[in-house]
């Protein structure tokens, strides 16, 4: 029965090294070299550089199993939630995830700890002339992406690792990522977003995303989807001959309920039930990714009703799971949450959980949104559960002003909801001013609340912001 060779708890784990000024230089370094590739937000429809740098670099894709995720929302917190069961079953499992909130070593995942910046730039060092050897055999230099994606199957290799979680960056078909022949295909809920490259409906999208399901022997496990966007998926499923089991059908939240720090579930996986599942993570959007990560693992397994997965693993691989810059709460007075969401599906998944979870007699949105996504519909989406807005901008080139963004944010909320400081840290102060408004005289600060959100740029500078460090 899976599970029952977890590694004993008592074991002690080593100490984390140290991050001197020195290492800390040599990754700024190697960043700049990165940052001058061509950037992560383009994609080229071509596996060529990366399968031909896979081939040179001895085929570092296929030094451990893989468990894949696409999708538009909910990939990181799900491929994290699967490091968590993977862990607690025994595995040395690596992570790949982008894009990153505070550093670029987040994007590496080994042991539940983002690569150590030293062992970062040692294997960028080791792979450089690789990369430079495809860079001028196919007349196209590699992307940022491309070159992250050969740095985490390098890491994983030379870790070496039982298991990759590997999150996809953009689509799916022609993502780098898609040069691994995948135990698992994971297909998280798809919604319109990066539209420019992949496509301006739904079909489209997902025919894209699907694009991982390539291995006949792999089993593909599919979160909620639209109808257009599920039949899509299913078409390419039968077309590879891959097994399929789908959320609401083959597995389920069975129940869900609200708890201290997060919410206890009872999940309806494939090998069986499994209940007072402890997860620290809010919002239905939450537990149905943890349904989903589960039927993962159960899928990784070949778990069944005769074999299940150990239920009191699988509690501990939920127990410890997290996932930094998904409402994740970093001030308690007024509490203030952080999120990544940045289109408006996750938007609406972000609205459905403050409702759902909490209950603010006041509650203030900060809202930095870049400017090839769409703002309207995040701040449509958002608007039933903010009393009001400030707006401000991240860092990124690409962020909207934040005086225009005010303008759209004007047309949705009004004028008298809506606020602008341009620098994250004033916004915040002035939304803690807001959101204890009014509430000093009739003594209910606790029901006052922050939500700092509208981009991964803006939530990794609000991370940053609080001090804390990279996951």
């Amino acid at each position: 029965m899976p599970g029952q060779d977890v590694a004993d708890d008592e074991q002690q784990e080593a100490a984390p090294r140290e991050v001197s000024e020195e290492d800390l230089a040599a990754l700024a370094q190697v960043e700049g070299e990165l940052r001058a590739r061509w950037p992560e937000t383009i994609i080229d429809p071509s596996l060529e550089r990366i399968e031909l740098l896979m081939d040179l670099l001895g085929e570092p894709q296929k030094s451990c199993k893989v468990i894949h995720v696409a999708g538009t929302n909910g990939k990181t917190s799900t491929v994290r939630m699967v490091e968590s069961l993977l862990r607690a079953f025994g595995h040395r499992v690596g992570r790949t995830t982008s894009p990153h909130l505070i550093s670029v070593t987040e994007r590496i995942g080994i042991d539940g700890e983002p690569i150590h910046p030293a062992d970062f730039v040692r294997l960028y060092r080791e792979i450089e002339p690789y990369i430079q050897m495809v860079d001028e055999r196919t007349g196209t230099p590699m992307s940022y992406f491309e070159v992250m994606v050969a740095l985490a199957f390098a890491a994983f290799a030379d870790a070496p690792v039982d298991v990759a979680v590997v999150e996809v960056g953009m689509g799916g078909r022609w993502d780098a990522t898609n040069v691994v022949d995948a135990d698992v295909d994971v297909i998280m809920p798809i919604g319109l977003d990066h539209t420019d490259y992949l496509g301006d409906t739904l079909e489209a999208i997902a025919g894209e995303k699907a694009g991982i399901i390539r291995n006949p022997d792999a089993v593909a496990i599919i979160a909620d989807q639209e109808p257009e966007a599920m039949r899509v998926i299913l078409e390419q499923s039968v077309e590879v001959g891959t097994a399929v089991a789908r959320l609401g059908s083959e597995f389920d939240v069975a129940a869900s309920e609200v708890a201290v720090g997060g919410q206890v579930l009872t999940l309806k996986g494939l090998s069986g039930t499994f209940d007072e599942v402890f997860l620290p993570l809010a919002g239905p959007h939450q537990a149905r990714n943890a349904a989903v990560a589960l039927a993962a693992v159960e899928a990784f397994y070949g778990a069944n009703a005769e074999r299940p997965l150990d239920a009191d693993t699988v509690r501990a691989g939920f127990a410890a799971a997290s996932s930094p810059g998904r409402l994740e709460r970093v001030r308690a007075t007024p509490t203030t949450f952080i999120d990544a969401t940045h289109n408006p599906h996750g938007a609406r998944a972000l609205a459905k959980a403050l409702e759902h979870d909490f209950d603010f007699t006041r509650l203030i949105g900060v809202l930095g949104i870049l400017g090839d996504k769409d703002a309207r519909g995040v701040l449509e989406a958002l608007e039933p559960v903010l009393t009001e807005v400030v707006i401000t901008q991240n860092s990124s080139p690409r962020a909207t002003d934040a005086y225009d963004l005010a303008e759209i944010a004007r047309e949705v909320y009004g004028d008298e909801r809506v606020h602008v400081e341009e620098h994250l840290p004033s916004a915040y102060t002035l939304a803690v001013e807001l959101a204890e408004e009014e509430l000093d005289e009739a003594g209910v600060q606790a029901g006052s609340g922050v939500i700092i959100t509208g981009s991964v740029v803006t939530a990794g500078e609000a991370r940053a912001l609080f001090g804390k460090d990279p996951q």
